[in-house]
C-alpha cells in the first residue's frame, strides 16, 4: 500500500515510517518519537488505526507479521504472524477484521483484531497489493497488480466472489465515499477504470493523464482528483457524469494529494521536485508551491490544526 502515515480517527495522533522505522507523535506537539524495539525490525510498513483510536497496527513485511501496537501509551503489545511478503494492510471499517495482502503468495490473509486470531486466506490473483473495504465491512477489493484484474472477496465468508477483469494492470484503488463504486488507476495504460461495488462489474473505462497515481474523492462524491506522475498533472473529474473539469499542470511527479478539511483546497506533494502545490478545489486552479523536504510520500491535514 502507498499509505506511509495513519492518523488516529480524532485527529489527535499519528503513527507514521521514516527510514525503515516506526515512529509516533500527537499532533499537538512537536517532537516525534521512534517507537521502542522498532530499530531492529527489518522494515516496517502500512500503519493503521482501529476505528476508535485504541489501537494501532503495522507490518514488518520482512517477517511476514502483522504487529499490534496500543496507543496508550503507544507501545508493541504482540504479533500474528501471517504469511509472506506483506505488501499492503487495511481493517475493515467495523474494526472487527484485519486483511493483509501476500503478494509473494496470491493471497490475503484475515486476522480478528480484538483476538489477533488467524483466520485463514482467500487465494486471489498474482501480486495483490491496494485494498478497500466497503463501508459496511461487508466486501474487500485487492488489486492484482501483475494481472488485469481486481478480486471481490466476502469478509465474512471470507470466500473469492469474483475476479473482475478491467483490461489493464491496477494501481491504486479508491472507494467512493458512499461505497458504491471504485476508481481502479492503471498507471500503465494511463487508464481509470470505474468497477460497481455492489454488482461486480466493470462501469467505464476512462483515459487519465500519464501514469495516474492516487486519487481523491469530495465527501459528497461531486468531484474526483487525480494525480499523473507521468505528466506532472492533476485532473478533476465530474463523477456523476465522467466529464473532465480542469487538468492543471503542477509540477514534475505529483503522487499524493489531500484534502483540507473544509474542501476549499487540494494539497498535492510532488515527490521529484521536493515541493507541496496547493490549488483551488473547486476549480483546480494552481495559487502557490511550497518547497518541502526531498521526496514527499503523503500529506495531511488534521481537522483540529485547520481550525486553529
Amino acid at each position: 500500500g502507498r499509505m506511509v502515515v495513519a492518523i488516529s480517527p480524532d485527529g489527535s495522533q499519528m503513527v507514521y515510517v521514516a527510514n525503515q522505522r516506526l515512529y509516533h507523535r500527537k499532533l499537538s506537539e512537536l517532537e516525534a518519537r521512534p517507537i521502542p524495539g522498532t530499530e531492529t525490525w527489518q522494515g516496517v510498513a502500512n500503519p493503521v488505526f482501529s476505528p476508535d483510536g485504541r489501537w494501532a497496527y503495522v507490518l514488518e513485511p520482512s517477517r511476514g507479521e502483522i504487529v499490534f501496537l496500543d496507543c496508550a501509551p503507544l507501545k508493541e503489545l504482540t504479533r500474528s504472524k501471517v504469511a509472506g511478503q506483506l505488501s499492503s494492510l487495511a481493517i475493515a471499517p467495523n474494526g472487527r477484521i484485519l486483511v493483509a495482502a501476500a503478494a509473494d503468495k496470491g493471497r490475503i490473509f484475515f486476522v480478528e483484531a480484538d483476538t489477533r486470531k488467524p483466520l485463514g486466506f482467500v487465494e486471489v490473483g498474482k501480486g495483490p497489493k491496494s485494498m478497500v473495504i466497503l463501508p459496511d465491512s461487508s466486501k474487500v477489493f485487492v488489486a492484482n497488480s501483475e494481472e488485469e484484474k481486481i478480486s471481490a472477496v466476502d469478509l465474512a465468508s471470507r470466500r473469492l466472489l469474483s475476479h473482475i477483469e478491467i483490461g489493464s494492470a491496477p494501481g491504486a484503488l479508491l472507494l467512493k465515499p458512499d461505497g458504491g463504486e471504485i476508481f481502479v488507476l492503471s498507471p500503465r495504460t494511463s487508464t481509470m477504470t470505474i468497477v460497481d461495488a455492489f454488482h461486480n462489474n466493470v462501469e467505464q473505462s476512462l483515459p487519465t493523464g500519464r501514469e495516474p497515481a492516487m486519487a481523491i474523492s469530495r465527501r459528497d462524491s461531486s468531484i474526483l482528483y487525480i494525480a499523473n506522475a507521468g505528466d506532472g498533472s492533476v485532473m478533476a473529474l465530474e463523477i456523476e457524469t465522467r466529464t473532465m473539469l480542469a487538468s492543471t499542470h503542477v509540477g514534475t511527479e505529483p503522487r499524493v494529494l489531500a484534502l483540507t478539511p473544509d474542501e476549499r483546497f487540494l494539497a498535492v506533494a510532488d515527490s521529484a521536485s521536493a515541493s507541496l502545490a496547493v490549488l483551488r478545489a473547486d476549480r483546480a486552479a494552481l495559487l502557490t508551491t511550497i518547497p518541502v523536504g526531498s521526496r514527499p510520500v503523503d500529506v495531511v491535514i488534521p481537522d483540529w490544526l485547520w481550525q486553529r
